[in-house]
């Protein structure tokens, strides 16, 4: 079990596949197959099941990937203390989709232009995934919305530090034609377009929402992006919240009708004690470019 075992461990686990992981590490398909063997040798399980050429995790499988993870994650860490002055190795970098789509083209850019050794992995999710993945070294930093149960004094308290960097104006957007509204009570649509559970701005829709008792025949449609959130308010079934940024970056807005809910910040989250030269790079980046 040594950390190249786990690298391809690790890859043939994300790509379901021994052909495809082969191809990413640039081995053939042979070597890896007789890797991930030795492997399962080694510790007595299974770690996949397999269906014909599709490679899916076993309930050991998924339990040691989380520990794969964190070991590849604290040994990358560990080369780049090394190396202190010097950003290199990688970044992992976690986002909320609004916040990947408005906010970061332009700090990515200038990162990519002060850092070019380093590898930056960008993924999102929603911001209590993102949250998750942070503290089981799965990312190493993330842009989230805190959720309504971690407010920054708690975040030590989690073995977590943060900056603010980035404020929104959150809104509920209505179907076009919808009255303006400024209670639960006077809203026509009932159902509610959002992201998976775990999304900060669907926990504030929500609670909103419900803020006078959940009105008759209340429910959330759970969509995968803001384009689906806009398309089902359009449609006239549907209210929805996002970010006003969003709604700038349409170049035909549909003509909804919003409501300002509040002003929330987006956090840069960390792990407690996190801090090799790539990131404070990428977090000095961020300060000069945040709201």
């Amino acid at each position: 079990m040594d950390l190249t075992t786990l690298e391809i461990f690790r890859l043939v686990a994300l790509e379901n596949s021994i052909t495809r992981a082969a191809q990413r590490l640039q081995r053939v398909q042979s070597n890896v197959t007789t890797r991930i063997q030795q492997l399962e040798e080694e510790l007595g399980v299974a770690l996949f099941l397999r269906d014909g050429k599709r490679m899916a995790l076993t309930e050991q499988g998924r339990t040691f990937l989380d520990y794969a993870e964190r070991l590849l994650s604290l040994a990358d860490e560990a080369r780049q203390a090394m190396h202190p002055d010097h950003p290199g190795g990688r970044l992992r970098l976690g986002s909320m989709e609004s916040t990947a789509a408005t906010h970061l083209p332009r700090p990515l850019a200038a990162f990519h232009g002060e850092c070019p050794e380093v590898t930056l992995e960008v993924s999102t999710g929603t911001s209590a995934a993102l949250i998750d993945g942070v503290l089981a070294r799965r990312l190493d930093c993330a842009l989230v919305a805190l959720p309504e149960n971690l407010d920054a004094a708690a975040l030590p308290g989690h073995g977590l530090q943060g900056d603010a960097v980035f404020r929104e104006e959150l809104l509920l957007v209505l179907p076009p034609g919808h009255p303006v509204v400024e209670s639960p009570a006077q809203l026509r649509v009932q159902t509610l377009a959002g992201f998976a559970k775990g999304c900060t701005y669907r926990q504030i829709g929500e609670q909103w929402l419900t803020a006078e008792g959940t009105p008759p025949g209340f429910r959330v449609q759970e969509v995968g992006s803001y384009h689906a959130i806009l398309a089902c308010v359009a449609a006239g079934t549907c209210s929805g919240v996002l970010p006003r940024s969003i709604l700038d970056l349409q170049r035909d807005p549909a003509p909804v009708v919003t409501h300002s809910l509040r002003e929330i910040d987006t956090w840069l989250v960390w792990r407690d004690g996190y801090a090799t030269a790539a990131f404070q790079r990428f977090r000095g980046l961020l300060g000069r470019n945040g709201a």
